[in-house]
């Protein structure tokens, strides 16, 4: 897929879930001390990280791969605690933290020459 069109869906997929969250979720949310922070971070990570795709899209390949794995990964699992899920979720969490960490690392290893 076209890394602008991943950047477009996970971007507009952050505002969707962001707007559902605070909106439609409200009372939900509510019922777990934790789960309206890790919305609002699953939310925040999903949408920085749109941004990134979106800028690095005709650059760079694997910075915006990592990222949308990442994104996706990272933020899957705190969307699932808050809505619920078991806490062992939080245990797969890191891998999508590690892949969006790999997505930066992988940018600045490959940008090296260029400057």
């Amino acid at each position: 897929m076209n890394r602008l069109v991943t950047a477009g869906l996970l971007g507009a997929i952050a505002i969707a879930l962001g707007a559902f969250g605070a909106h439609g979720l409200k009372d939900r949310l509510s019922l777990i001390p934790e789960a309206s922070g890790w919305w609002e971070t699953a939310t925040f990570y999903l949408l920085t990280h749109a941004v990134a795709v979106g800028a690095v899209a005709a650059r760079s390949a694997w910075p915006a791969r990592l990222w949308t794995l990442g994104a996706l990964v990272f933020s899957a699992t705190l969307y699932a605690m808050a809505l619920g899920a078991p806490r062992w979720f939080g245990a797969i969490t890191p891998l999508g933290g590690s892949a969006l960490i790999g997505g930066w690392v992988v940018l600045a290893w490959t940008s090296r020459r260029e400057s």
